[in-house]
């Protein structure tokens, strides 16, 4: 795709708030009174972020990976022509962000049945993400790939992640077992210098691995090789998705509510919290989108669920993300939207136009509740599904607003990807956390540990031994 300015300005992913405001909601809706009363906090939100762009002592490499991967992207490049060349399956071993995003991108960008169709049509080996330790999972995973044909990408910066490295120590013993060099089976996602995926890529001659730099949490990684790998392996354009990244964050420069639309959507996101609105849904109406909803509740969760603020004051922040599919959720979750607690944000995630038109023949003509669909299209039907949805919630009160995104493309989905990082960063700075960090993540990591006999963790399992017997109370 040749991105010509006309053709950027096409493809921007635009926020549109309308339904959050007085005008449309009445005392329910925030006004521009409201709304400009938070300026100042947004523009000190502004600052601070662009204050700490690149710090990776404050967990921001991630603001510059658009800009500062040119050579990495090349080696990306060559290293999955190599794997589509050797290998009929792949598999990124992860967890949290190094799973959600892989996961994520493939299904936005590749066929919804991409492992179903055949090599001719694949642009790249069968794909999977185990990104849990159940046993179930994962035997039958090894029920449909050959080990001998697979390349397996371990992402863990720490090369300590429980999960991650438990379905590493079964697969490299599998490949041992299959007479396989476990080297020639695996890439790595670590740590430039340090960590256990280091140690073992030293033991085994060296592995080929790439880097996720000290400023990048795993929530932050998508646009890191965590995800390009995985990504140009299947086909997707790497350096498109890089490209519509920048394209937002040059949008997002100014400090201008009405221009920044990042900026623009944390406020309201803000304001909306301080009003008790503590459930944010995110529903795309595109089977395309659907995991971005799982990326999104991430990146939301466990960058803004704080009991904290960065001066030490408890504050027991955050909003809890819930994913919802429109049309599917207009049949499940939305009677709970339009009628239950005015405690709830909808944001729709609404495509302009769909790769598939699909149009609807006519039939049935006696039948007028079905023949009315005749002659429309199933592109049309949706979006009218999507506008009759916001429009009920309008109508009931409901704060709810609209990302357009105008079609699915790796340039569209690296604007959305950038948003929803600096809507996030944006967000935090004005709840006054640390938005990087994740200490609640951390507690129950260490439990496991000493729950498994870890060496170092004989306190914890002590105090874990002393707690309520399991179960205390069983019925």
């Amino acid at each position: 795709m040749r991105l010509t300015e006309e053709l950027r300005r096409a493809l921007r992913v635009t926020v549109d708030y309308t339904n959050m405001t007085d005008k449309y909601l009445g005392d329910r809706g925030i006004s521009q009174k409201v709304l400009d009363a938070h300026k100042k906090l947004a523009k000190e939100a502004h600052a601070s972020v662009a204050a700490n762009r690149g710090k990776d002592e404050l967990f921001m490499g991630w603001t510059e990976l658009p800009y500062n991967q040119g050579e990495i992207v090349e080696d990306i490049l060559a290293t999955a022509k190599e794997i589509r060349r050797k290998f009929d399956y792949f598999v990124v071993l992860g967890i949290g962000g190094s799973a959600l995003g892989p996961t994520m991108a493939f299904n936005a960008l590749c066929h919804l049945h991409y492992n179903d169709l055949p090599k001719s049509r694949r642009k790249g080996p069968k794909f999977f993400v185990e990104d849990n330790v159940d046993p179930v999972r994962m035997k039958e995973l090894l029920d449909v790939i050959d080990i001998r044909k697979t390349c397996f990408n371990v992402i863990s910066k720490s090369g300590a992640t429980s999960e991650t490295m438990t379905q590493y120590l079964i697969i490299s013993d599998l490949l041992a077992k299959a007479g396989e060099n476990v080297k020639d089976h695996v890439v790595f996602t670590t740590d430039a210098a340090r960590g256990n995926l280091v140690k073992i890529s030293k033991e085994l001659g060296g592995v080929k691995s790439f880097v996720l730099g000290d400023g990048v949490g795993g929530r932050f990684s998508e646009l890191s090789p965590v995800g390009l790998l995985p990504a140009a392996v299947v086909g997707i354009d790497i350096k498109l998705l890089l490209k519509g990244a920048a394209y937002m964050d040059k949008l997002c420069k100014t400090a201008d509510l009405r221009k920044n639309p990042a900026l623009l959507s944390a406020t309201l996101q803000y304001i909306a919290m301080k009003d008790g609105k503590n459930i944010g849904v995110l529903m795309p109406y595109s089977d395309n989108l659907r995991y971005l909803s799982d990326w999104y509740a991430q990146l939301w969760a466990e960058s803004l669920g704080k009991n904290k603020t960065l001066d030490g004051r408890p504050c027991n922040v955050g909003q809890t993300p819930v994913k919802a599919l429109g049309v599917t959720d207009q049949h499940s979750q939305v009677q709970l939207y339009t009628e239950g607690p005015f405690d709830k944000v909808v944001t729709f995630l609404s495509v302009d136009s769909y790769k598939e038109k699909s149009p609807i023949p006519h039939g049935c003509e006696s039948i007028p509740d079905v023949a009315f669909l005749g002659g429309h299209t199933m592109e049309e039907l949706i979006r009218a599904e999507n506008k009759a949805t916001a429009y009920a919630l309008t109508k009931a009160g409901r704060l709810n607003y609209t990302i357009h995104v105008p079609e699915i493309n790796e340039f569209t989905l690296g604007q959305l990807l950038f948003l929803f990082e600096l809507q996030t960063a944006y967000a935090g700075a004005m709840l006054g956390i640390d938005t990087f960090n994740q200490p609640g993540v951390e507690a129950g990591k260490k439990a496991t540990f000493a729950l498994l006999g870890k060496p170092g963790y004989d306190g914890q399992r002590a105090e874990l031994d002393n707690a309520a017997p399991d179960p205390a109370y069983l019925v």
